[in-house]
């Protein structure tokens, strides 16, 4: 698979599962044994588990749009910025609900396998600005690293 080809997978990846929904579609263009990996969760999902997850993210946040700022391939991974925009309108993982508009951060790191499946999404996600943009209490990045 060219690194052009994996490029327009995960893109059409992310179109399906996060701005439509179509996680069954989706689906189809991971491996069987697909991992998500995420500063969100505390623990690796399987391909099941990361379909449930996105779903309730859609139901809390049902304005959301993902806009890829950037895609960059090399070997069998690619990696890509983007940008998550939407309001929570039900509580998500946590978070409370809030009519602010919420722009938030985040880096991507995808693996392919030899058959051109997605086999792993590592995502981390700017938290900080994230729990700013809440009004939630944050840590400047000097607190948190000393002793």
């Amino acid at each position: 698979m060219s690194l052009d080809d994996m490029k327009r997978r995960v893109r059409q990846h992310i179109e399906l599962s996060w701005n439509r929904g179509h996680l069954a579609l989706a689906e189809q263009l991971q491996s069987k044994d697909f991992l998500y990996k995420s500063s969100f969760v505390g623990r690796p999902l399987g391909s099941a588990a990361y379909c449930e997850m996105v779903q309730n993210i859609r139901e809390a946040m049902p304005d959301l749009e993902v806009v890829i700022e950037e895609c960059v391939a090399e070997g069998n991974k690619v990696v890509t910025w983007s940008t998550l925009i939407g309001s929570i309108q039900k509580p998500a993982l946590g978070y409370p609900p809030s009519d602010k508009i919420l722009s938030i951060s985040a880096m991507a790191f995808w693996t392919f396998n030899s058959l051109g499946e997605v086999q792993e999404i590592c995502t981390m996600f700017d938290m900080e600005n994230f729990r700013a943009q809440l009004g939630l209490s944050t840590q400047p990045f000097a607190e948190k690293a000393l002793p």
